[in-house]
């Protein structure tokens, strides 16, 4: 596992969250988006802060990485309760990116 591949991951997975936040604020019931606009958040926040870590060879590179793959976890599990296209493709993006980011922490 290369450093390139988990930062690939971890960008990609940051975009599907920001579109994936953004689409929710426009659902007809934002409210019931609630918890997953919160993860989309956290999320994308997490995976740019772990490329980031990477990217400059933090010492805390694995750390990171591992917390990284749980909040990727709990936010593709929340985006895959929800039917609509963003949601579909953020969870596949988050549950891609927590693999990696597990595999980096190990």
């Amino acid at each position: 596992m290369t450093y390139e591949e988990c930062i690939k991951e971890c960008l990609n997975c940051m975009e599907q969250c920001n579109k994936c936040y953004n689409d929710c604020l426009n659902e007809d019931n934002v409210k019931m988006m609630t918890e997953c606009i919160r993860l989309d958040r956290e999320c994308a926040d997490m995976c740019a802060f772990a490329a980031k870590a990477m990217q400059s060879n933090s010492p805390f590179a694995q750390q990171i990485c591992g917390l990284c793959a749980e909040i990727c976890q709990a936010c593709g599990d929340e985006c895959a309760k929800h039917e609509h296209q963003h949601c579909q493709d953020c969870a596949e993006a988050c549950h891609r990116c927590a693999k990696v980011c597990r595999e980096m922490a190990a």
